[in-house]
């Protein structure tokens, strides 16, 4: 049985993104709006206070998951890309299992990371006492749901609908639990559960899907080939390491903030700080949809075009991407406060103020969405890891001046941190596009003068 794939030969490559793209946003449409319902019935059925709580849980777990996740699955696009493009299922297998091994050693880690920062730290963040065993399960569950490798392999092998199926099941068993919560007796604790079962369910599901996709490569004897992996695929401890580095500070510059406001403001500003994140993230959705499509498309490109056809890419996506960023703003400005106070009520209209500055660092993410598949998928990864410790260092500092002002401060120095990222890691890309032209160029004119 071989593998299936998704790759029309006729098809551009801006058009298999957007198809891609529209396969994830037909999903994930669906999901925004079961997302708003459910969140709605979070903030009104627990209250300003208590989804406060349930916010400083689950920012604790996703920071835990940024510290010991690995996010394999962009190591299976980097290389499993050429091994799918020349039809090596052995070697892709190889590199799915070693992949899927990290995540478990990940979540191992993670587990300890999580008792000692939930047992020893939880006072500092004004944790309940009586949510402290559930907060500490909840960052477990979470962690062991992160399964990035098979996420990975279906995205290598530009399976983007069969994802849209697996991924319906988180908002949709959110939907459903929400609505059985609320009706039999609302608590923290409850949807927490119910947050982690589902969170299992999909990971189970992503690696059936895996496998049914890819049989001969997810094989049970590709298991513990480490070496013959790493000898496989060159380069790919230093990649693995600048990339686990790059999200981890990507992810704390998402989710460190609202920790920051729990534990140097008050609860309830978590409460507000995370509805007002959340509604951002929301309407810069198709930013996390893009970079899914252009990072496997942009590995695929380069794995078998040339340079050109690569900045062409990269300069049509960015058009693309501008747009929706200038949306996302005007949308955040407009009806950011009529918003907030139809899903959360009149208690979560004040965290208009927040979201605004929250939009515009979200729109720096999504206008930027074409610039660090480029930097990967060229081999140079360490390049946007310094793009993303400079915008760290740019939202620390701003956080010293800005802390001051609460949590809009807080969330003007993530806005600053979005602007660098953007500035650094983009002028870093259109670098290092010319100068692989130029290389490209130099090697074809021996090549003439031979012939």
């Amino acid at each position: 049985m071989s593998a299936k794939l998704n790759r029309p030969k006729t098809e551009s490559s801006l058009g298999r993104i957007l198809r891609n793209t529209a396969w994830l946003l037909g999903g994930k449409g669906f999901g925004a709006v079961c997302s708003i319902a459910y969140l709605a019935i979070l903030t009104r059925t627990l209250g300003l206070k208590d989804f406060g709580h349930f916010s400083l849980i689950f920012g604790t777990a996703q920071a835990i998951i940024a510290l010991t996740g690995f996010q394999t699955w962009r190591v299976v696009v980097r290389y499993g890309s050429t091994h799918v493009h020349e039809k090596e299922w052995g070697r892709f297998g190889r590199l799915a299992m070693l992949c899927g091994g990290l995540d478990a050693i990940g979540a191992v880690l993670g587990t300890v990371v999580a008792a000692v920062a939930i047992f020893g730290f939880g006072h500092m963040l004004e944790l309940n006492q009586a949510y402290v065993n559930v907060a500490f399960w909840f960052c477990c569950a979470s962690l062991w749901a992160l399964v990035s490798a098979p996420t990975g392999v279906v995205r290598a092998l530009n399976r983007f609908d069969a994802a849209v199926y697996v991924e319906a099941v988180v908002p949709t068993g959110r939907l459903l639990a929400a609505l059985l919560i609320w009706f039999t007796g609302p608590s923290v604790a409850r949807f927490l559960f119910a947050w982690a079962l589902i969170d299992l369910i999909e990971a189970a599901l992503y690696w059936i899907v895996a496998r049914r996709l890819c049989p001969e490569a997810l094989r049970l004897s590709n298991f513990g080939k480490m070496r013959a992996a790493l000898k496989e695929n060159e380069g790919i401890t230093h990649f693995f390491l600048v990339s686990y580095f790059g999200s981890s500070i990507d992810a704390l510059m998402k989710n460190g903030p609202l920790l920051i406001v729990g534990g140097w403001v008050s609860t309830r500003a978590a409460g507000l700080y995370r509805l007002a994140s959340q509604l951002s993230q929301a309407m810069s959705k198709l930013s996390t949809l893009l970079t899914r499509s252009v990072y496997a498309e942009v590995a695929h490109v380069t794995a078998s075009s040339e340079a050109a056809e690569l900045r062409k890419l990269v300069a049509q996506t960015s058009k693309i991407a501008g747009g929706a960023a200038l949306l996302v703003v005007i949308l955040a400005v407009v009806a950011g406060k009529y918003l907030l106070q139809l899903i959360g009520g009149d208690d979560f209209e004040q965290g208009a103020s927040i979201l605004v500055p929250l939009a515009i660092g979200a729109s720096f993410d999504l206008a930027s969405v074409s610039f660090e598949p480029v930097l990967h998928s060229t081999g140079r990864a360490n390049l946007s890891l310094f793009a993303r410790v400079v915008a760290l260092v740019a939202m620390g500092i701003a956080l010293v001046f800005l802390i001051g002002h609460g949590s809009t401060g807080v969330a003007w120095a993530v806005a600053i941190g979005g602007a660098c990222s953007y500035l650094f890691m983009g002028a870093l890309a259109m670098r290092t596009l010319h100068r692989i032209e130029r290389e490209e160029q130099a090697a074809k004119g021996p090549a003439r003068d031979l012939a």
